[in-house]
């Protein structure tokens, strides 16, 4: 039998690689890659397969046809109702499949490919002050075909409406491969238009034998997306296939082209923010708002916003946006409809009118699906129970009932979403790992589908019904209607060729849940993972599949640093969900079989540059720069290393070797033969430059300068200053001193008073002239070498807790290097105390003159700036103070987002090179392209100042350069 099977397997393979020019994949990592969305379920395709075109489209539905293989036709994999799993052959349409064919300003139409992100369509058209209505919060990386196939809505619905209400018409082939052109009307024959012979007669004979049952069998309500849509080919109604089939999740015909309406767009937006004193307030207004007509009618609660700045005085809020022909007009309208709501109950309002506040407040809104995913105490939440609709005036009530239904069930969750349009989202903590705690997944979703029925709604109210609630269909719409249900797939699809399991005749909704291969006890790991209770399965399963990762552009003023190598490849190995889905893969072991020793998941991990952007930019935290050095350590256990980790990732240790013969170095280096041989035994990239090392480092520098002060019998700079510990960072010390030299002068000059640590002894106790540097470890943890890692750190503890006395900060002017110490030590050193107190005593340079020397006054430079905020700062340390100071400095202007694409060792191993310059044009070297003569161009990192240096003709500075320069030129003042 096994043998037939690969048989099989091999012939598919070979006529699909045949038949198709697009990708055509069967390898382990690219089946792993699709066995899961963003639900709760996971299936195991036999392959992917990403066609150029419709023909393509074509060749491969007729291959599985011929071979008995089912179709899943999927875009961005951001359902969550898991439409977009299968076991057959994954149709992956972002690879190619992504272009507009036509815009039309004039007939405000848009003819698109399935692959088409929406974002990409909304720039397009934005041109034109055009836009497509429905906008889900995925926006940034959800696709058209997606959209289609599940009926997406989006906060705008109130105004535009579905993706139904805004689809013209549809190029489809069945999975017997006839073409399909489905708009709105019938041919001469009375059947719907564009339909082939085949289907004529059937599809007009279903819908005369069952008119009155079409006319009596749905509810009326806007966000009613369950089911298909057959009252729609209605004649009262036009007979609107394109309109019955959207929704229909891909189980009745393969999208290949859509012809898509465009509304247009207000000039001006004002967002009027309604408080309320809880969340049934909330709800219960929400519907009172529509006769002003705005945009948006959105709805949360402080559970999930948490301690989020710029929300007016309440428990729960409404985001009412209005839109005008001016800003002024807009508002105008905002503030009518504020004191409206205020008569009518709301606590407190504010009116937002500036852009950037808008995109601050309505990212809260678009990670929600993300956020939620963890309750306010840790534990796990998960879709199912997503997007329930019910009339609008009847939100309030059911909300009501809905809690008390938790509550029946010892469940929680935190409500959200569009409660204009009466469809609420929610993440529920059901236990989805344990027999008992499935049971009650199931007995929950019977009784809340009974719940949704009894107060007039829907099952789904965006993003379709899939495995999640389709066997519950019958409670809904009774035996007939769901019997018609399948009589219409049949008709379609008679071979059940198509999505098989979804919408009709459907899986359990408990069967094939994600989890259910995963191990039951935690494996043993090296870090310590504390937001996980120290699980590795539990921290690799907070990727619920939302795909921001996947967002190929960031936007203007965009600060994200996430996900740069996705960014730089477009392939979903190398975005963090597709790292993710790998490693619960690997777990799992049916598909990745060879564990930590997998080639799949190094080969994925490989181009991860452990810029950490995604554990604070992920929506719940996944933290592959931590995963990936995991992952190493154990898949080099035993074993040789590439050559880069022994040259990269101890280069600690190198450049204190080659300290005291650094001249020689420099010269050996700046010869092309020796540079090339070095680089080639290295693993280093030949497209790159050694960077010189410094004759004098900054720690001599700094003993020197102690000696000499001694002798000439100087006082102390600032004797009644507070101290601070200055961190010598390896990089800092040996490749930049004039950056600590000046952090310093800058110190001293804030009345600080800096000291740096003493040199470990080689061994404990022993006083001897021989030392090692100490280090926060970066490098070896970016290599995985986590045994070594924690060596280094654990002697840089013992130096360190000596001095590090309660109120006495731990500077650190390398980004990367506060980082480490102020996460990945305390992670790694879980058993250390002392290991918690350091990491909680780091302070970047902003931080430190901000909280140590709150009166002194900077240096007035007033010149405009550019360069890039470090992706490990963005990620771990956050850069509050230095915008705060840098505004005090008379530094105007912002700093971009991403990475510099150098990222430590990342960009010197061979092999990264196109990578790292891929990511440091994606927005670091346009910034400074475009800065205009006179910009003080800062970075803080020494890879991005590298990195500029090799790829710009502009060389970045460290803030402390810039603030010692002025304060030499007489520009600032002493401590005040």
């Amino acid at each position: 039998m096994a043998e037939r099977t690969q048989r099989e397997q091999r012939d598919l393979a070979r006529e699909m690689s045949a038949a198709v020019r697009g990708e055509v994949s069967f390898t382990a990592a690219d089946r792993a890659l699709m066995t899961m969305d963003a639900s709760n379920y996971r299936r195991v395709p036999q392959a992917v397969v990403a066609p150029r075109d419709a023909d393509d489209v074509a060749a491969a539905l007729r291959v599985c046809r011929e071979h008995g293989v089912p179709v899943v036709p999927r875009g961005g994999g951001t359902s969550i109702a898991g439409q977009a799993t299968g076991v057959g052959v994954v149709l992956d349409f972002t690879r190619h499949m992504r272009r507009i064919v036509s815009l039309d300003p004039g007939a405000r139409t848009a003819v698109v490919q399935p692959g088409v992100v929406l974002d990409d369509l909304r720039a397009a058209a934005g041109a034109h002050g055009l836009t497509f209505g429905p906008d889900p919060s995925t926006h940034s990386r959800c696709t058209l075909g997606g959209m289609i196939g599940n009926n997406a809505c989006g906060s705008h619905s109130v105004a535009w409406g579905t993706t139904a209400d805004n689809v013209r018409e549809l190029a489809l082939l069945t999975y017997g491969g006839e073409g399909v052109r489905a708009g709105r009307g019938t041919d001469a024959t009375g059947a719907p238009t564009g339909l082939p012979p085949r289907l004529q007669g059937g599809v007009k004979a279903l819908v005369d034998r069952e008119l009155a049952l079409l006319r009596t069998g749905y509810p009326d309500l806007p966000r009613r997306i369950s089911g298909y849509a057959l009252d729609a080919l209605l004649p009262e109604r036009g007979t609107d296939l394109a309109r019955a089939l959207t929704g229909s999740e891909g189980t009745l015909g393969v999208l290949t082209e859509a012809t898509v309406r465009l509304v247009e767009t207000p000039a001006a937006r004002a967002l009027a923010v309604l408080g309320y004193p809880d969340e049934g307030a909330a709800a219960e207004a929400a519907h009172t708002l529509l006769v002003h007509r705005p945009l948006t009618v959105e709805g949360m609660a402080a559970d999930l916003v948490g301690d989020a700045e710029g929300l007016p005085r309440g428990g729960a809020w409404l985001f009412v946006e209005v839109g005008g022909a001016s800003p002024a007009e807009a508002a105008a309208r905002a503030g009518a409809l504020a004191r409206a709501a205020a008569a009518d109950g709301s606590t407190d309002h504010a009116i937002v009118t500036d852009p950037a506040g808008q995109r601050t407040l309505w990212r809260i809104r678009e990670d929600a699906s993300g956020t939620a995913t963890r309750m306010p105490d840790g534990a796990e939440a998960w879709p199912g129970w997503e997007d329930c609709a019910v009339p609008p005036a009847r939100l309030g009530p059911y909300l009501r009932d809905f809690r008390a239904l938790l509550a029946q069930h010892g469940l929680r969750g935190t409500p959200y979403g569009h409660f204009g349009d009466g469809c609420i989202h929610i993440r529920i903590d059901f236990d989805l790992l344990t027999a008992p705690g499935i049971r009650r997944f199931r007995a929950f979703s019977q009784d809340l589908a009974e719940l949704v029925v009894a107060h007039g709604g829907s099952l789904s109210g965006e993003h379709g019904d899939g495995q999640a609630r389709a066997e519950l269909l019958p409670k809904m719409y009774g035996p007939e209607l769901v019997r018609l249900f399948g009589d219409f797939k049949d008709l379609w699809d008679p071979a059940a060729g198509l999505n098989p399991g979804m919408l009709v005749r459907p899986a359990r909704l408990d069967d094939n849940l994600r989890f259910a291969p995963l191990p039951h006890n935690p494996v043993p790991v090296a870090f310590g993972y504390p937001h996980d209770d120290g699980d590795f399965t539990a921290a690799v399963r907070r990727c619920v599949g939302v795909a921001k990762c996947r967002t190929a552009r960031t936007g203007p003023g965009s600060a994200d640093v996430m996900c740069p190598s996705f960014r730089a490849t477009g392939e979903e190995a190398h975005s963090t969900r597709g790292r993710a889905r790998l490693l619960h893969e690997m777990l799992a072991g049916e598909v990745i079989t060879d564990g930590w020793r997998s080639p799949e998941v190094r080969d994925a991990l490989d181009l991860c540059l452990s810029c950490k952007g995604c554990r604070s930019d992920c929506p719940v935290g996944v933290d592959m720069a931590t995963y990936k050095a995991e992952f190493l350590h154990h898949h080099y256990a035993g074993r040789l290393r590439p050559a880069a980790h022994y040259a990269l990732g101890r280069l600690p240790e190198w450049l204190h070797l080659a300290a005291p013969v650094a001249p020689a170095v420099n010269a050996l280096a700046r010869a092309p033969f020796a540079a090339a041989l070095a680089a080639r035994l290295a693993g280093l990239t030949p497209e790159r430059p050694l960077p010189a090392l410094a004759t004098e480092t900054f720690t001599r520098w700094w003993w020197d300068r102690r000696r000499t002060a001694g002798a000439a019998g100087s006082a102390p700079v600032s004797p009644g200053g507070p101290t601070v510990i200055l961190w010598p960072d390896t990089f800092t010390d040996h490749l930049a001193p004039q950056v600590g030299r000046a952090a310093v002068q800058v110190l001293e000059a804030a009345g600080l008073r800096p000291l740096l640590p003493p040199t470990a002894p080689l061994r404990p106790g022993l006083r001897v002239r021989r030392h090692r540097p100490l280090c926060c470890g970066l490098t070896y943890v970016s290599t995985g070498q986590l045994d070594r890692a924690r060596r280094v750190m654990r002697r840089t503890v013992d130096a360190l807790s000596p001095l590090l006395r309660p109120g006495r900060p731990l500077v650190v002017l390398e980004p990367s290097c506060a980082a480490a110490l102020r996460t990945d030590l305390p992670e790694l050193l879980p058993d250390d105390p002392r290991a918690a107190r350091l990491a909680a005593a780091v302070r970047t340079f902003a931080e430190t003159l901000e909280q140590y020397a709150p009166g002194w006054q900077p240096p007035r430079l007033d010149r405009p700036v550019a360069g890039q905020t470090h992706c490990h700062q963005h990620a771990v340390l956050g850069d509050a103070a230095d915008r705060r100071l840098r505004a005090r400095a008379g530094l105007t202007g912002s700093l971009s987002g991403g990475c510099c694409g150098l990222a430590g060792n990342f960009g010197y191993e061979r092999g990264h090179y196109e990578v790292s310059v891929a990511c440091a044009e994606d927005q670091l070297l346009p910034a400074v392209r475009e800065a205009t003569p006179g910009t003080e161009i800062l970075a803080d990192g020494f890879s991005c100042r590298t990195q500029l240096q090799q790829l710009g003709d502009r060389q970045g500075r460290h803030l402390a350069e810039v603030l010692a320069e002025g304060l030499a030129e007489g520009l600032g003042t002493a401590a005040g």
